[in-house]
């Protein structure tokens, strides 16, 4: 596949992730790029990271870009729609990461013609281990589907959904880094109180975390199944175990998913 012109109106954290991913990944190159963005710190940090092209003008990146992200903050939403509403080219593709807008906001605003598609990614984008959603808009083909899928694998992975189900993609890959971040400091904090130096004890925490997640991924084995592995009868685990089910470990981190999911679907409606 050729490399594509891309565009980003909003040039902050994530999308100069997505930028660089999509560079490495050979998608785009830095001469192929370019951002806008009304802080010219963002710019020049998107510049000096991606080596794209910076401006300040939206509808210049609308009109060279053949993908356009639209990588803005939500209150910032509807003056970009308004600048650039019927100055999006008709061979363009225009990707949402704004969080909680529904794709008929986006049409209404951007024209009734445009070829859209919404996506939920997270923060671990920034590190190249993002885990997205996306769904296609009325006029998005599915060729559009499949540059999408490449555009986010440059930083992770994506997950073609129904547009409803992006409420539980924002509820558990979306909010949910958050939660992992709480059980680190957890087991962090169990281990400083068991003798362990800060330092260590958040470093093995987040290591264990992160080989677990890779066993998973790297096996296809059901998480149980894997557990079951290193739970050796009367042994250390099965008595962690014990004490994680007392509190209701499992219902806790279900519960956090449905409510992070059900304010999501709250904010989305305004």
């Amino acid at each position: 596949m050729r490399e594509q012109r891309v565009g980003f109106i909003g040039a902050g954290q994530m999308a100069t992730a997505l930028a660089q991913g999509l560079i490495e990944r050979g998608v785009t190159s830095p001469e192929g790029l370019i951002a806008s963005d009304p802080a010219a710190e963002a710019r020049h940090r998107f510049a000096e990271l991606t080596h794209g092209r910076v401006t300040a003008d939206n509808r210049q990146v609308a009109a060279e870009a053949e993908v356009l992200f639209l990588s803005v903050k939500p209150q910032q939403l509807d003056a970009v729609l308004a600048e650039l509403g019927g100055h999006i080219p008709a061979q363009s593709l225009v990707i949402s990461i704004v969080a909680g807008v529904r794709l008929a906001v986006l049409t209404q605003g951007l024209g009734g013609t445009v070829r859209l598609v919404r996506v939920m990614p997270n923060t671990p984008c920034l590190v190249g281990l993002g885990a997205s959603g996306y769904c296609l808009g009325e006029h998005a083909t599915a060729e559009d589907g499949k540059l999408v899928e490449r555009l986010l694998s440059a930083a992770g992975i994506a997950f073609e959904v129904e547009e409803r189900l992006l409420d539980a993609v924002t509820g558990l890959s979306g909010s949910g880094p958050a939660f992992v971040y709480m059980m680190i400091e957890a087991l962090s904090d169990g281990g400083v109180r068991m003798g362990l130096p800060r330092a260590v004890a958040t470093t093995l925490a987040a290591q264990t975390v992160r080989g677990a997640a890779q066993m998973v991924l790297s096996t296809g084995d059901h998480p149980g199944v894997l557990k079951d592995r290193v739970t050796s009868p009367g042994g250390t685990t099965i008595a962690g175990i014990q004490a994680l089910e007392s509190a209701g470990f499992r219902a806790a981190v279900m519960a956090a998913v449905e409510a992070a999911a059900r304010r999501s679907a709250e904010l989305g409606n305004g």
